[in-house]
């Protein structure tokens, strides 16, 4: 299925994209081959596929949440450019 330059000049609208003439030419030729592209992968048969999630194994590559000791309050800010008692200081966001 081939895309017209009107049709290429229409989603160029939607996209809010100014094209030259040039520009709608060579775009209009690459979107028909995109489009021509999608449409012979929808003539393969996947009968008897299973679908993916993922093309290669994963697994959760997370450590584990084992409970530890936190870090003292002290530590925590002492790079803080402003605190007020054990907490960061901010500048006020309302009145």
């Amino acid at each position: 299925m081939s895309l017209t330059a009107d049709q290429v000049r229409w989603v160029a609208h939607l996209a809010r994209l100014e094209l030259s003439e040039a520009d709608l030419a060579k775009l209009t030729e690459q979107l028909s081959a995109i489009v021509d592209y999608v449409g012979q992968l929808q003539s393969v048969n996947t009968d008897g596929v299973e679908p993916l999630a993922h093309p290669l194994p994963i697994h959760n590559v997370f450590r584990e949440d084992e409970p530890h000791v936190p870090l003292p309050v002290e530590a925590a800010l002492a790079n803080a450019p402003d605190r007020h008692g054990g907490f960061y200081g901010v500048p006020a966001v309302l009145d």
